[in-house]
């Protein structure tokens, strides 16, 4: 049966995948962990669906746990997760509790002493270190934009921060001022899953025939959850803008991820705001080949963030040959080249602009869509992240010392 790393071959030189292969020897047999929030929604699970499959097939034990929660920990998290970008809200005493129980009921549901390593993702599950004997190396990946973190919010987790062993984010302006080593891995795709593999025309009209997509006029799009961090109504007036140029139609897809309690309130705002515009779609749906069949056919896709730690639907449209308008935050500019693979925009009439221009040069719109797969190729596919990883684990589980 053929493996992803198999899959590589066709798009990667074999010398690299040998020496991924050497690199990997010494955490052979060795047992890594992962644990984050959701097994669905958002880019840190569609990383980890892959991911885990890849370290297991280069010979490392490697298992992905989710922690358990009640909707009032979500809540909290997600409060979490918004003040860590900047929104000055503080937790309350009983908030912090119920972080803290919820953690400390998980670290009953999961057993790690016996394992090499653990990786925590996000804030969800960063305070799990304190309810266990360490014996091993701890290893905090935050995927947030913390470059505007609301301080207040940032004491309360540096109690469970000092206590591990090194942190990884996604680029250099992420580092804190913290007594631990910090790495940067930049997120990745896997080309050959559902989410970004090649599909032919049938396929494409058949899933958008599916979801009750009209093809008959110019798509673009936004894909990603219903947040108010993507600015899906900012999208929408940006397109209203358009419209009076440039017949066209919108789609926005979204989830509403496991652990993010504020994307039924977003989605039904959105509802309330466009209404009955036949040139809008709204859908929400968990569907990697419709994700797949949308950036294929937009000829514009957007992700028009206010913040963002990376924005990994930008990678995957890039990977289809779509050009991307982007907001000009977090980790976007390390994926969209300003001119060449799409646009990076700061508001509402920069981001309709941009789109206009390239719906009516679909020459230059094509020429960016090139160099933007060429880009993904180069810099953000997961083979490259697993290689991060192998570096990163080498230098903690090889010889470890509590």
């Amino acid at each position: 049966m053929e493996t992803i790393i198999d899959q590589y071959e066709k798009i990667v030189d074999y010398e690299y995948i040998h020496n991924l292969y050497e690199i990997s020897k010494p955490l052979c047999h060795k047992s890594i962990v992962h644990i984050n929030s959701t097994i669905y929604g958002g880019g840190v699970a569609e990383i980890l669906n892959d991911l885990i499959i890849i370290m297991n097939e280069l010979g490392i034990k490697t298992e992905w746990h989710q922690i358990k929660g009640s909707i009032e920990f979500f809540q909290t998290t997600k409060k979490l997760h918004n003040t860590l970008q900047g929104e000055e809200t503080e937790l309350t005493d009983h908030e912090k509790r119920v972080y803290l129980d919820n953690n400390r009921k998980n670290s009953i549901y999961n057993h790690v002493e016996d394992t090499d390593c653990v990786i925590i993702h996000d804030p969800q599950p960063l305070s799990l270190i304190q309810f266990y004997e360490k014996r091993q190396p701890w290893i905090w990946r935050c995927h947030i934009d913390i470059s505007n973190k609301f301080n207040p919010t940032w004491k309360f987790l540096k109690n469970f921060i000092h206590r591990y062993d090194g942190i990884v984010v996604s680029m250099e302006k992420y580092k804190q001022k913290l007594n631990l080593p910090q790495y940067i891995i930049n997120p990745s795709i896997n080309p050959f899953n559902n989410k970004n593999r090649m599909l032919n025309q049938t396929e494409i009209e058949s899933l958008l025939n599916d979801f009750n997509i009209p093809n008959n006029k110019p798509i673009i799009s936004q894909i990603s959850r219903f947040d108010k961090w993507k600015d899906p109504l900012g999208v929408i007036r940006a397109f209203k803008i358009i419209k009076k140029e440039f017949d066209c139609r919108l789609v926005l897809l979204g989830n509403m991820a496991q652990d993010d309690p504020e994307g039924f309130e977003i989605y039904n705002k959105i509802l309330q705001y466009v209404k009955d515009d036949p040139d809008i779609n709204i859908i929400t749906a968990e569907n990697s080949l419709l994700v797949n069949a949308l950036q294929r056919v937009s000829k514009v896709v957007i992700q028009k963030s206010l913040r963002e730690g990376f924005g990994l639907t930008v990678t995957e449209a890039l990977w289809k040959g779509t050009p991307v308008i982007g907001g000009d935050v977090g980790g976007i500019p390390l994926q969209i080249i300003d001119g060449e693979t799409g646009y990076l925009v700061n508001n509402i009439e920069e981001c309709a602009n941009r789109v206009l221009k390239l719906l009516k040069n679909p020459n230059l719109a094509e020429d960016m869509g090139k160099k933007g797969k060429e880009y993904v190729k180069e810099h953000f596919l997961m083979l490259r992240h697993l290689e991060d990883y192998v570096k990163i684990l080498k230098k903690y589980v090889i010889n470890y010392k509590i």
